[in-house]
C-alpha cells in the first residue's frame, strides 16, 4: 500500500513535467480584450507572432471586444487550464482594477487566473482634434468650462476613463463620458466635434498624431515616455500627482501546470529582451517591463489597492 502511494505521488509530480516538456503540441489561442487596429491589438499581435516562432506552433489572435475588456478576461477564466489559451493584457486595468469598476463580474480576479509574467508598460494621453485651436491642457480646460455640462470626452478602456476622471476631479469639471467600443468611431466623433477630447493609449494616439489627425496635449504617466519625449505629463503641468500608466502582462487560467507557466514566462521574457522588440516597443510608445510569475502575482495584488484609490479619487461609480 505504501509503495502504491509513493508511486501515485511520483506520477502526480511527473505528469506536469511531462506536459511542460511536450507543450505545446497544437495551436495556442491568444485573446485580445480590444478591437483590431487598437494599440492593444498591435502589442498582442506582435507578441503572439514572436511566441509562435519560439514555440513552433501557430498562435491565433482572437479579439473579444466588450465590457471594457471584461469579455476576453471572462473567456480566459472559463478556458481549460492547459496553457492553450492565453491573455496578453493591460492586467493592471483589466484584472487588478476590475472589481472596483464593475458591480459584478463573471470571474474572480484573485482565484481564476495564474500570472505568467509582465512584459511592458504604457502611458495614456489626452488628445484633441489637431484642427482645433487647442494647444495645451489649459486651453482644453478653458474650452470645456465654456460649454454646457463642460462638454464630452471619449474612451474605450478602464484606464482611459480613470485618467480623464482624475483630470476632471483635479480641475473641477463635469465633462460627460461617452463610451466607445471602437477607436475608429471615437476618432470620427472627435473630428466631427461630437466629443471634445479622448483619453487613449499612447500607441494608437502616436500613430494618429503622426498622420496629423490629432494633437497630444499630455501624458498620464509619472514620467515622460521614451517614445514621446516632447509630450509633458499631467503631473509636470500641475494637473496630476497620479501615475496612470497600465502595465501589460500575460495570464492563463488558474490551475495551469506550473511548468507550463514557467515555460511561457521564459518565452515571453526572451521576446521582451530581443532587439527587434526593443525597437518595436519604442516606436509604439511602450517601455519594456520583464518579470516572473511570482513578481506579476504580487504586482496584481498591490495594484488592486492602487487602482482602487484612483477609482475612488475619480469618483467613478461601478457599472
Amino acid at each position: 500500500m505504501r509503495l502504491a502511494r509513493i508511486a501515485a505521488a511520483c506520477l502526480c509530480i511527473a505528469a506536469p513535467l511531462a506536459a511542460a516538456q511536450d507543450y505545446p503540441v497544437r495551436e495556442i489561442r491568444s485573446l485580445c480584450n480590444y478591437a483590431p487596429g487598437s494599440g492593444a491589438d498591435i502589442i498582442v499581435r506582435f507578441y503572439s507572432d514572436r511566441l509562435a516562432k519560439l514555440s513552433g506552433r501557430p498562435v491565433i489572435v482572437e479579439n473579444k471586444v466588450g465590457a471594457n475588456g471584461a469579455l476576453a478576461t471572462d473567456a480566459l477564466a472559463k478556458s481549460r487550464p492547459d496553457g492553450y489559451t492565453i491573455l496578453i493584457t493591460p492586467a493592471s486595468s483589466t484584472i487588478a482594477s476590475a472589481p472596483y469598476l464593475f458591480k459584478s463580474l463573471p470571474f474572480d480576479t484573485e482565484r481564476d487566473f495564474a500570472a505568467v509574467t509582465t512584459i511592458t508598460s504604457l502611458s495614456f494621453v489626452i488628445m484633441v482634434d489637431a484642427a482645433k485651436p487647442v494647444n495645451s491642457v489649459r486651453d482644453l480646460i478653458e474650452q470645456l468650462k465654456s460649454k454646457p455640462n463642460n462638454g464630452f470626452y471619449g474612451a474605450t478602456s478602464n484606464t482611459g476613463v480613470i485618467a480623464a476622471e482624475l483630470l476632471k476631479t483635479k480641475v473641477g469639471l463635469g465633462t460627460v463620458y461617452v463610451p466607445y467600443k471602437q477607436n475608429a468611431q471615437a476618432l470620427t466623433d472627435l473630428l466631427l466635434g461630437q466629443v471634445d477630447f479622448l483619453a487613449f493609449d499612447a500607441t494608437w494616439a502616436a500613430g494618429q498624431a503622426k498622420a496629423g489627425k490629432i494633437r497630444i496635449l499630455a501624458a498620464t504617466a509619472a514620467k515622460r515616455s521614451v517614445a514621446l519625449p516632447d509630450v509633458p505629463t499631467l503631473t509636470e503641468l500641475g494637473y496630476g500627482g497620479n501615475d496612470v500608466s497600465p502595465w501589460w502582462g500575460v495570464v492563463v487560467s488558474a490551475g495551469t501546470p506550473r511548468p507550463i507557466v514557467e515555460k511561457l514566462a521564459g518565452w515571453f521574457n526572451q521576446i521582451t529582451a530581443a532587439e527587434d522588440t526593443r525597437l518595436f516597443l519604442a516606436n509604439s510608445a511602450f517601455d519594456p517591463f520583464p518579470g516572473s510569475p511570482d513578481q506579476m502575482q504580487s504586482l496584481l495584488k498591490s495594484d488592486a489597492q492602487r487602482w482602487k484609490r484612483y477609482i475612488e479619487l475619480a469618483k467613478i461609480e461601478p457599472q
